[in-house]
């Protein structure tokens, strides 16, 4: 009888907190959720079964209130801010070579260009590209184009 209490309520904890972790942590109808469902679900159904009815309905009301305190709890205070991200990303990606290249400027690459790549500019490595054209390493290249992230750059005949 002992083992039966303790199967029932595992079953039940266990379960009540899949679902929890499905709805603060993982977003959208997962495994983890549908799987404490059905732990709960079996951990009522052996109440019921080994426990008689009279206890089984006694487990049920404990499991669904002991689940709406856990969902409660869990939505209304801020037990989860610790987990929350705070701090902000201000940063921009490559936004230091609008300043310090110019369109024209000679270079070489470092890595084939098929057609993106690295290549060299005053003793810097940058990412860029070509217009589709594949080039080798260790070719003279030219800026032909700067947009907001790219380099784009020519071969020099």
């Amino acid at each position: 009888m002992l083992i039966d209490w303790i199967t029932v309520i595992l079953l039940i904890l266990i379960g009540l907190t899949l679902i929890i972790v499905e709805l603060i942590f993982v977003p959208g109808t997962t495994i983890i959720g549908i799987l404490g469902f059905i732990l709960t679900a079996i951990g009522i159904w052996i109440g019921y079964a080994a426990l008689g009815s009279n206890t089984g309905h006694v487990i049920l009301a404990a499991a669904v209130l002991v689940g709406g305190i856990a969902f409660f709890y869990s939505f209304r205070s801020d037990v989860w801010t610790r987990f929350a991200l705070k701090e902000r990303n201000e940063s921009h990606v490559n936004e230091e070579f609008a300043q310090t290249f110019e369109i024209g400027e000679i270079g070489r690459t470092v890595s084939a260009l098929r057609p993106q790549g690295t290549a060299i500019f005053r003793d810097s490595q940058q990412e860029v590209q070509t217009n589709g054209e594949y080039l080798e390493p260790n070719t003279q290249v030219r800026i032909i184009r700067l947009s907001q992230n790219k380099i784009i750059v020519e071969k020099i005949s």
